[in-house]
Protein backbone atom coordinates (compact mmCIF):
# COMPACT_ATOMS: atom_id res chain seq x y z
CA UNK A 1 0.00 0.00 0.00
CA UNK A 2 1.10 3.33 -0.37
CA UNK A 3 0.57 6.68 1.72
CA UNK A 4 0.77 10.31 1.19
CA UNK A 5 -0.16 12.90 3.31
CA UNK A 6 -3.30 14.69 1.92
CA UNK A 7 -6.91 16.50 2.72
CA UNK A 8 -9.20 13.87 3.32
CA UNK A 9 -10.24 11.41 0.65
CA UNK A 10 -12.95 9.13 0.37
CA UNK A 11 -11.41 5.82 0.23
CA UNK A 12 -12.89 2.13 1.18
CA UNK A 13 -10.35 0.45 3.07
CA UNK A 14 -9.81 -1.74 6.30
CA UNK A 15 -7.69 -0.98 8.69
CA UNK A 16 -4.20 -3.14 8.21
CA UNK A 17 -0.75 -3.32 9.40
CA UNK A 18 1.87 -2.76 6.39
CA UNK A 19 2.43 -5.56 4.37
CA UNK A 20 5.94 -6.25 3.47
CA UNK A 21 8.39 -9.09 3.35
CA UNK A 22 12.09 -9.03 2.31
CA UNK A 23 13.84 -12.10 1.17
CA UNK A 24 17.45 -12.01 0.29
CA UNK A 25 17.88 -9.00 -1.47
CA UNK A 26 13.98 -8.75 -2.93
CA UNK A 27 11.24 -6.79 -0.94
CA UNK A 28 7.90 -7.76 -1.49
CA UNK A 29 4.86 -6.02 -1.46
CA UNK A 30 1.38 -7.57 -0.74
CA UNK A 31 -1.12 -6.77 -3.09
CA UNK A 32 -4.21 -9.28 -2.74
CA UNK A 33 -5.26 -12.26 -0.51
CA UNK A 34 -7.06 -14.58 -2.00
CA UNK A 35 -10.68 -14.79 -0.93
CA UNK A 36 -11.87 -17.97 -2.85
CA UNK A 37 -12.14 -19.25 -6.23
CA UNK A 38 -13.96 -17.62 -9.12
CA UNK A 39 -15.34 -20.29 -11.55
CA UNK A 40 -14.33 -23.27 -12.80
CA UNK A 41 -11.38 -22.78 -14.31
CA UNK A 42 -8.64 -22.10 -11.40
CA UNK A 43 -9.26 -17.94 -11.19
CA UNK A 44 -8.62 -16.52 -8.17
CA UNK A 45 -10.75 -13.70 -6.60
CA UNK A 46 -8.51 -11.03 -4.20
CA UNK A 47 -9.23 -9.22 -1.46
CA UNK A 48 -6.89 -6.21 -2.77
CA UNK A 49 -4.01 -4.59 -0.61
CA UNK A 50 -2.41 -2.08 -2.84
CA UNK A 51 -3.38 1.61 -4.08
CA UNK A 52 -2.64 0.15 -7.87
CA UNK A 53 -4.69 -2.94 -8.55
CA UNK A 54 -4.76 -2.11 -11.97
CA UNK A 55 -0.88 -2.33 -12.62
CA UNK A 56 -1.10 -5.95 -12.44
CA UNK A 57 -1.90 -6.52 -15.98
CA UNK A 58 1.62 -5.20 -16.43
CA UNK A 59 3.34 -7.29 -13.55
CA UNK A 60 4.93 -11.14 -15.17
CA UNK A 61 5.13 -12.76 -11.80
CA UNK A 62 3.57 -12.85 -8.31
CA UNK A 63 4.47 -14.60 -5.85
CA UNK A 64 2.37 -16.53 -3.13
CA UNK A 65 2.32 -17.38 0.46
CA UNK A 66 5.49 -16.51 2.93
CA UNK A 67 7.37 -19.15 0.73
CA UNK A 68 7.21 -16.03 -2.05
CA UNK A 69 6.72 -19.40 -4.82
CA UNK A 70 7.01 -17.22 -8.13
CA UNK A 71 4.16 -18.05 -10.54
CA UNK A 72 3.41 -16.32 -13.99
CA UNK A 73 0.71 -14.22 -14.00
CA UNK A 74 -1.84 -15.20 -16.87
CA UNK A 75 -3.91 -12.48 -16.48
CA UNK A 76 -6.06 -10.01 -14.27
CA UNK A 77 -9.23 -8.72 -14.10
CA UNK A 78 -12.30 -6.73 -12.62
CA UNK A 79 -15.32 -8.67 -12.38
CA UNK A 80 -18.12 -7.00 -10.28
CA UNK A 81 -15.88 -4.99 -8.36
CA UNK A 82 -13.65 -8.10 -7.17
CA UNK A 83 -10.12 -8.03 -8.95
CA UNK A 84 -9.99 -11.78 -10.13
CA UNK A 85 -6.19 -13.07 -11.56
CA UNK A 86 -5.17 -16.30 -12.81
CA UNK A 87 -2.12 -18.19 -12.08
CA UNK A 88 -0.33 -20.15 -14.42
CA UNK A 89 -0.60 -23.82 -13.52
CA UNK A 90 -3.78 -23.22 -11.56
CA UNK A 91 -5.99 -25.01 -13.85
CA UNK A 92 -9.17 -26.12 -11.61
CA UNK A 93 -11.20 -25.24 -8.75
CA UNK A 94 -9.60 -27.72 -6.28
CA UNK A 95 -6.31 -26.11 -7.21
CA UNK A 96 -7.52 -22.87 -6.42
CA UNK A 97 -9.36 -23.90 -3.26
CA UNK A 98 -5.27 -24.40 -1.97
CA UNK A 99 -4.49 -20.98 -2.46
CA UNK A 100 -7.46 -19.63 0.14
CA UNK A 101 -6.26 -17.10 2.34
CA UNK A 102 -2.79 -17.20 0.52
CA UNK A 103 -1.19 -13.66 -0.04
CA UNK A 104 -0.03 -12.50 -3.67
CA UNK A 105 3.34 -10.47 -3.20
CA UNK A 106 5.08 -8.49 -6.20
CA UNK A 107 8.90 -7.73 -6.49
CA UNK A 108 9.34 -4.18 -5.26
CA UNK A 109 10.91 -3.73 -8.49
CA UNK A 110 7.97 -4.49 -10.05
CA UNK A 111 5.73 -2.49 -8.31
CA UNK A 112 3.74 0.59 -9.96
CA UNK A 113 5.94 3.94 -10.12
CA UNK A 114 5.17 6.19 -7.51
CA UNK A 115 4.51 9.99 -7.48
CA UNK A 116 6.40 12.79 -5.47
CA UNK A 117 4.60 12.36 -1.76
CA UNK A 118 3.92 9.20 -2.15
CA UNK A 119 5.33 6.42 0.01
CA UNK A 120 5.05 2.66 0.17
CA UNK A 121 3.91 1.91 3.93
CA UNK A 122 6.74 0.14 4.10
CA UNK A 123 9.10 2.76 3.68
CA UNK A 124 7.43 5.06 6.58
CA UNK A 125 6.98 1.98 9.25
CA UNK A 126 9.75 2.68 11.68
CA UNK A 127 10.97 5.88 10.59
CA UNK A 128 11.48 8.66 13.68
CA UNK A 129 8.86 11.40 14.12
CA UNK A 130 9.47 14.91 15.68
CA UNK A 131 6.84 17.61 15.84
CA UNK A 132 7.33 21.06 14.66
CA UNK A 133 8.89 22.37 17.52
CA UNK A 134 11.51 19.59 18.24
CA UNK A 135 10.08 17.60 20.08
CA UNK A 136 10.76 13.59 19.54
CA UNK A 137 7.42 11.72 19.31
CA UNK A 138 8.38 8.53 18.61
CA UNK A 139 8.46 6.28 15.82
CA UNK A 140 6.07 4.86 13.10
CA UNK A 141 4.97 0.99 13.86
CA UNK A 142 1.66 1.04 11.97
CA UNK A 143 -0.27 2.47 9.33
CA UNK A 144 -4.43 2.72 9.38
CA UNK A 145 -6.26 3.24 6.25
CA UNK A 146 -9.52 4.92 7.57
CA UNK A 147 -11.40 5.15 4.79
CA UNK A 148 -10.99 9.39 4.78
CA UNK A 149 -7.22 9.20 5.30
CA UNK A 150 -4.47 7.46 6.48
CA UNK A 151 -3.58 7.63 9.98
CA UNK A 152 -0.03 6.97 10.95
CA UNK A 153 0.21 5.00 14.40
CA UNK A 154 3.38 6.66 16.71
CA UNK A 155 4.29 5.09 19.54
CA UNK A 156 6.83 6.60 22.14
CA UNK A 157 7.66 7.39 25.75
CA UNK A 158 3.99 9.18 26.20
CA UNK A 159 2.42 6.19 24.57
CA UNK A 160 0.60 5.58 21.07
CA UNK A 161 -0.10 8.76 18.80
CA UNK A 162 -2.45 8.51 16.49
CA UNK A 163 -1.90 11.26 13.30
CA UNK A 164 -4.40 12.08 10.69
CA UNK A 165 -2.04 11.51 7.55
CA UNK A 166 -3.23 15.11 6.29
CA UNK A 167 -1.19 17.93 5.19
CA UNK A 168 -2.05 20.27 8.16
CA UNK A 169 -0.89 17.13 10.33
CA UNK A 170 2.21 15.76 8.72
CA UNK A 171 4.49 18.83 7.26
CA UNK A 172 7.67 16.70 5.62
CA UNK A 173 8.47 13.50 5.14
CA UNK A 174 12.15 12.76 4.59
CA UNK A 175 14.99 10.13 4.60
CA UNK A 176 14.93 9.26 8.02
CA UNK A 177 12.15 11.37 9.97
CA UNK A 178 8.50 12.86 9.38
CA UNK A 179 8.05 16.07 10.84
CA UNK A 180 4.65 16.83 12.23
CA UNK A 181 2.18 19.85 13.43
CA UNK A 182 0.54 18.68 16.61
CA UNK A 183 -2.78 20.44 16.40
CA UNK A 184 -5.21 20.47 19.38
CA UNK A 185 -6.74 17.51 20.04
CA UNK A 186 -3.84 15.34 18.83
CA UNK A 187 -2.65 14.25 22.28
Amino acid sequence: MTSEPSEPRRRASAPRRAARRQAADTTFLAVGRVLRPQGVRGELRLEIQTGFPGHLAEVETVYVGDSHAPHRLESSRFHSGVLVVKLEGCDDRTLAEALRGEVLYVAERDAAPLQPGQFFYHQLIGLPVVSDAGEALGTVTEILATGANDVYVVTGPGGELLLPAIKSVILNIEPGQITVHLVEGLR
